[in-house]
């Protein structure tokens, strides 16, 4: 399977990029808006995966070729250029595509980060808002630590929630999530349940903020 990561080049981008290249046999597919940038990106990965002694395929392109030749498409990007994004590839997907968003609406003030939906309720269903009909949306990874997810030697024990209308779309993003070591991927319903997962981000964020000894601190479901 191709997975494409939008975007990738930024933090939960490289995260992803990282974690599934070393875990899985999948091929993971960098896109960025300037394919060079994408390019460069990749060579950064490969040297830190060679460096652990990990083989894997990763490859740079611009957002719309990664987009065309991937099976799960990952817009690892912000919540604001989410939508944007869509529509930029949004020739490039069809309904074999499966469109995942881990961007979350937030914003800050002195007192830590606060959930900031837009108007479509949440990231996901703006994201599903935008994306052509026939092609399956799902929120996952939304409360993962950007950080914690691109050291190689953090090893996880955390959960990511699964959001979405497709049920077979659902399990294949579970099923790849699992693949990841040490993280497990939870069904938490329909997209209309996506604010109350993303709502868990700031959550996150304002736990860590408050307690040193939490740095990135991620959630586990028991």
């Amino acid at each position: 399977m191709r997975i494409a990561l939008l975007g990738g080049t930024g933090d939960i981008g490289e995260g992803l990029a990282l974690r599934f290249a070393r875990d899985t046999d999948h091929e993971v597919l960098i896109g960025s808006r300037d394919p060079e940038k994408a390019r460069d990106a990749v060579d950064g990965y490969e040297t830190e995966l060679d460096e652990r002694g990990h083989e894997a395929t990763v490859k740079g392109f611009a957002n719309e070729m990664a987009a065309d030749r991937a099976d799960v498409v990952i817009l690892s990007v912000p919540p604001y250029y989410a939508g944007d994004t869509v529509e930029a590839v949004a020739d490039s997907l069809d309904d074999e595509t499966i469109l995942v968003t881990p961007a979350v609406g937030m914003k800050g003030d002195e007192d830590g980060m606060h959930y900031h939906p837009p108007g479509a309720g949440s990231v996901s269903e703006l994201v599903a808002q935008r994306a052509p009909e026939a092609v399956p949306v799902v929120g996952a990874y939304h409360n993962l630590a950007a950080g914690k997810l691109a050291d190689l030697d953090v090893e996880f024990d955390l959960d990511t929630l699964v959001v979405g209308d497709n049920p077979d779309a659902n399990e294949t993003v579970r099923t790849l999530t699992n693949e990841i070591d040490g993280l497990r991927a939870l069904e938490a319903g329909p997209l209309s349940n996506a604010a109350e997962v993303e709502s868990v981000t700031p959550l996150v964020i304002n736990i860590a903020k408050y307690n040193d000894e939490m740095h990135d601190v991620g959630v586990k479901w028991v």
